[in-house]
């Protein structure tokens, strides 16, 4: 459905003194990607039931936000040239005001509306295209978040006809967060819900020890620990990474990125490789992953410290890593990276 160059994640159970089958796990494909979901309660709660819903929430996001099926919510909407209030419902509404908060801040890097020039260079049809700066030029006209307008809780209304919005950037996230919210809903307060290799947890395993996950390094062609994070006892954590290094082209000794900075319309070129972005809500997570690695080291990791984002970015090199947090990262309690 979307497809994510997010980072692998493995969950780390080992260490578990109880009986196994404490653990629950449901486990398929969504979206495009894999997920795979960890539970257990203390008190009796209805697996079958758990499981069911799950499937159903999933089957309602991509009704609701999927950029592939024409008869979603956001499809619909992106074919209708109208410039008056069309009704999306509560979801959609609520991403594109996160959306839009993180494209102000990052200055119009961050915009789900860049669809028109991804799709220019070729990267739907995963074949580069590269265009003149003329046919870059048009593409932006009809790109901006500044051209959608917030009507209402439900309405949402273009100010230009050929405007499109695709979620994909902040979708798995939001997908995460609905999950949870399910496992919540169903009387279960530990849990672990991945997809795509993004993820959010509560509460703790079932020996009692904190949820461990390990992030692999951001380098194509490797499936290596990179680190290890652990998550706070208790209490919502989300990890969310996006990176530049899965999806690409190297043409002439250049390669190209399928992480568009909005103002140019062109790919990022700089070496900043990985954003991971740690936030008790997992959308947020989502969005800020994707803007900090827009703006690349100096400029995501400055937005970074002043809006108090917990992240981290790894820049490559030649073949080395370097990796930098921001403020709030180490100094956020209860959250250990090594």
């Amino acid at each position: 459905m979307w497809g994510r160059s997010g980072l692998l994640i493995w969950v780390l159970l080992a260490g578990c003194s109880k009986a196994p089958e404490q653990l629950q796990k449901i486990e398929g494909t969504a979206q495009g990607t894999t997920y795979h979901i960890s539970y257990w309660s203390p008190q009796p709660v209805d697996n079958q039931a758990i499981e069911a819903e799950v499937l159903k929430v999933f089957d309602s996001i991509d009704k609701t936000l999927s950029n592939y099926r024409p008869d979603s919510t956001i499809e619909l909407f992106n074919a209708n040239s109208s410039t008056g209030s069309q009704e999306l419902g509560p979801e959609i509404i609520g991403l594109v005001r996160v959306s839009t908060t993180v494209y102000q801040l990052s200055h119009g890097c961050f915009d789900l509306t860049i669809k028109p020039l991804f799709d220019l260079w070729g990267f739907k049809a995963d074949q580069l295209t590269i265009p003149d700066q003329a046919a870059i030029d048009q593409g932006l006209t009809q790109v901006g978040m500044d051209k959608l307008e917030v009507v209402d809780d439900t309405h949402l209304r273009k100010k230009l006809p050929k405007v499109r919005v695709d979620v994909s950037a902040v979708a798995q996230g939001y997908s995460v967060g609905r999950i949870s919210e399910v496992l919540e809903q169903l009387g279960v307060a530990n849990y672990l819900v991945e997809i795509g290799g993004e993820l959010k947890t509560h509460g703790h395993k079932p020996d009692g020890q904190a949820w461990r996950v390990a992030v692999e390094k951001p380098l194509a062609g490797e499936r290596s620990i990179d680190k290890i994070v652990t998550m706070p006892k208790d209490q919502a954590m989300s990890v969310m990474t996006s990176g530049t290094y899965r999806h690409y082209f190297d043409v002439n000794g250049r390669r190209y990125s399928h992480i568009f900075d909005a103002r140019t319309g062109k790919p990022v070129t700089h070496d900043l490789v990985a954003v991971t972005v740690l936030d008790e809500n997992p959308t947020v997570a989502d969005a800020w992953s994707t803007a900090l690695l827009c703006l690349g080291q100096q400029d995501g990791l400055q937005l970074a410290n002043a809006e108090k984002v917990k992240a981290i970015f790894i820049r490559q090199q030649d073949s080395e890593l370097l990796e930098t947090q921001s403020d709030a990262l180490r100094v956020a309690n209860g959250l250990t990276v090594q």
